[in-house]
């Protein structure tokens, strides 16, 4: 059977006139597939119809160009569209959402809420995607003051966009209330809130939630044991751990590269390196860079050169571009004094023009987000901060702090 791309095509080579809900499946489909390059020729073909300021075509041009992270290309469909609805305005929110642009998503709603449209749940969840992705709790409350002041918040989807955004910045209290409130939970609630534990450092919650989901007869899935294992990792409950890994079978599920990273990741942590080295060399998979990665990281703090070196050479094997791991591979190589090998890495780095990326921080004040970067001087706030950190320092030095690194 053919599908609408194909159909599409032949109907414009034959001749015949093409209807908007082949247009439509069409771009959908490019979006699915990720197909960028013939979803550009279907978007010529929409021109070449005259079916641009069809507003269904419209939404799924918009839904398409977000699928790639070309959210300005999107807008400006968008924006030309003479005619909107919810699912366009919707589409356009989660495009940006995607993009982490939590005050053009709001601006957006805002532009829902003065016209005659009416949200519907894809609305709430893209918006509480873009407060979740940007951290932004107090826009997140907010939009779930809008979802129960106008009845959302018994959609299930909803409900787990919900639980999701109140995990993700840190509100697990609040997260589990709406957890307990929600009457139709189905396999995303509980692994929502089994992660969301898991990721705020609550392990014996989310095993204890587990327990309570198998007794419900919820049957778990491969994210379920990630949430998990995840846990025991951050706990360093290694015997819990190895148990639940070993169970997944009982349950269908087969392991998968997420799940090997949360156990080496786990015996690394607990000091196990060699247990570690061992499990990786016996997966039935190849390891990813990840996983070597995970190793690398429990060398390091644990003094392990040797070993240290050669999960760093194993993960640039796979990931040549990491500039991370050439500059551990440097420090361990220096380490040991092997101070010609060290010289070779960073000449690698050179030769390949890899430059260390600079991590950044970000803290919200009053719903908004501030990103700061080491030695960031671009504040307007810079001298107060230093003055801050200037008292700081000298209560430190009070209770007995002699030395502070930086």
């Amino acid at each position: 059977m053919e599908d609408s791309i194909s159909l599409l095509f032949k109907f414009h080579k034959e001749g015949s006139k093409n209807g908007v809900s082949i247009f439509s499946n069409a771009m959908c489909l490019c979006a699915s597939k990720r197909d960028f390059r013939v979803g550009i020729q279907v978007h010529c073909l929409v021109i070449v119809n005259g079916f641009l300021s069809n507003v269904y075509i419209g939404s799924s041009l918009i839904t398409f160009y977000s699928n790639f992270g070309g959210v300005v290309d999107a807008y400006q469909v968008f924006d030309e569209m003479p005619v909107r609805n919810v699912v366009s305005w919707s589409a356009m929110i989660n495009g940006f959402a995607q993009e982490n642009e939590v005050d053009m998503c709001l601006k957006l709603y805002k532009g829902i809420m003065g016209l005659t449209l009416k949200p519907n749940e894809f609305t709430f969840t893209s918006l509480l995607s873009s407060c979740m992705g940007s951290g932004c709790f107090g826009h997140g409350r907010s939009v779930h003051c809008q979802i129960i002041h106008m009845g959302f918040d018994s959609y299930i989807h909803v409900a787990n966009a919900l639980l999701s955004m109140y995990c993700k910045c840190g509100e697990v209290k609040g997260a589990f209330l709406i957890f307990e409130s929600t009457k139709s939970k189905d396999l995303v609630s509980w692994n929502s809130m089994i992660c969301g534990y898991g990721q705020q450092g609550h392990a014996i919650q989310a095993i204890e939630l587990f327990e309570e989901m198998k007794k419900q007869k919820v049957r778990p899935d491969s994210i379920t044991f990630l949430g998990v294992l995840s846990s025991c990792r951050h706990a360093g409950f290694v015997k819990e751990g190895m148990f639940y890994f070993n169970s997944m079978v009982d349950y269908c599920v087969k392991p998968e590269l997420d799940h090997y990273s949360c156990i080496v990741d786990l015996l690394g942590r607990a000091r196990l390196l060699e247990e570690a080295r061992e499990f990786i060399k016996k997966m039935p998979i190849q390891p990813n860079g990840v996983i070597w990665g995970s190793l690398l990281m429990s060398c390091r703090l644990q003094g392990n050169f040797w070993l240290g070196i050669e999960a760093a050479e194993n993960r640039l094997a796979l990931e040549p571009w990491s500039t991370s791991t050439h500059l551990q591979l440097v420090n361990l190589y220096a380490s040991l004094g092997y101070w010609d090998q060290a010289a070779r890495v960073q000449k690698l780095m050179k030769d390949n023009g890899l430059k260390r990326d600079p991590g950044y921080s970000w803290i919200e004040i009053n719903s908004q987000v501030f990103r700061f970067t080491a030695e960031d001087i671009s504040t307007g706030h810079i001298k107060s901060i230093g003055s801050l950190v200037d008292i700081l320092v000298d209560h430190m030095s009070n209770f007995g702090v002699e030395e502070i690194l930086l």
